[in-house]
C-alpha cells in the first residue's frame, strides 16, 4: 500500500472484530511510529498499551467524561493505546539559548498529534483499525493506566481489527481549504 492510498483509506474504526492484535503486532506499530518526526527530535511521544479487558472497562467508566458515543465503544474494545507526551520540551531551544518559539505553549500538543497520526497509520498499514478520542479526562486516564509524572495524556486511540470498513465521509473541495498568496 503506498502513503497517498493509506491516507485516504485510513479511517476512524468503532466497530471491531472479536478478536485481540497480539502484542507483537502492536509493538511493531509503535517501532514504526517512533519514526514521527517532532520538535528538535526530542521524541516526547509515550505508548501505553491497554489489553487488559478490566482497565479497558475502568477507561470506559471513568475516563470518558460520561460520552456513551465512546463508553459504547471501549465495551467492545480489545485494545487501547494511552498516548501520552513528556511535558517542557516541545518548542523550546535550550542549547540555543534558551529560545522558544512564540506558539511554545501548545507544540507539544503538535508534537503528539504528528505521533498520533503516524500510529494510526501503521495501524492501518498493519491491517488493524484505530479511533481516536478527543472527549476524555487526562488525569483520570493518566491515574487509571499509572503515567509516569512528567507526562500528560494527548488521546486515548482505541483499536483492533474492524468488523467492516466505514465508509469515506465527505471532505471539502480543495478550492474551500487552500490559499495561494
Amino acid at each position: 500500500m503506498d502513503a497517498i492510498d493509506m491516507i485516504k483509506e485510513r479511517r476512524s474504526v468503532r466497530k471491531y472484530r472479536d478478536e485481540k492484535v497480539d502484542r507483537k503486532t502492536m509493538e511493531e506499530i509503535v517501532e514504526i511510529s517512533r519514526w514521527a518526526p517532532s520538535w528538535a527530535n526530542t521524541q516526547i511521544a509515550r505508548y501505553t498499551l491497554v489489553d487488559d479487558k478490566q482497565v479497558i472497562a475502568k477507561l470506559a467508566t471513568d475516563g470518558v467524561q460520561g460520552f456513551a458515543y465512546n463508553i459504547n465503544t471501549l465495551k467492545n474494545a480489545h485494545g487501547v493505546a494511552v498516548l501520552s507526551f513528556v511535558k517542557g520540551k516541545s518548542g523550546r531551544l535550550d542549547k540555543y539559548g534558551d529560545l522558544d518559539s512564540s506558539n511554545a505553549h501548545f507544540w507539544e500538543a503538535f508534537d503528539a498529534g504528528i505521533a498520533c497520526q503516524t500510529f494510526c497509520l501503521a495501524a492501518h498499514a498493519k491491517g488493524v483499525g484505530t479511533c481516536i478520542f478527543g472527549v476524555i479526562d487526562d488525569d483520570a486516564i493518566a491515574e487509571i493506566v499509572g503515567l509516569p509524572e512528567g507526562e500528560t495524556v494527548a488521546a486515548l486511540i482505541v483499536y483492533g481489527y474492524e468488523d467492516g470498513h466505514p465508509e469515506p465521509t465527505p471532505r471539502k473541495p480543495v478550492k474551500d481549504i487552500l490559499r495561494f498568496i
